[in-house]
């Protein structure tokens, strides 16, 4: 009943990457208008591109500074709820 406002991922997780969670995500018409944020320690330009040709919303390395990661939220989240209106 209830979607969250925003998913935060990590490339490397057990069981399912982030990259095949993400897959998951917009295939569900459910879940698929929420904003996906990838976070990892791999920077390089490949694995943002794959992300974002995933459909990620944004993709954020690591380290990150928790400020930056909060403003992100904020942004996608309003938007999200403008989009809801």
């Amino acid at each position: 009943e209830r979607k969250p406002a925003a998913m935060l991922f990590d490339i490397e997780m057990p069981r399912m990457d982030g990259f095949d969670l993400l897959r998951h995500v917009r295939q569900d018409p459910r879940l698929s208008a929420i904003p996906v944020v990838m976070i990892s320690s791999r920077t390089a330009g490949r694995h943002r591109e794959h992300a974002m040709a995933l459909g990620a919303t944004a993709y954020l390395g690591k380290p990150f500074q928790e400020t930056s990661l909060l403003s992100l939220l904020a942004e996608l989240c309003a938007n999200s709820s403008e989009s809801a209106a």
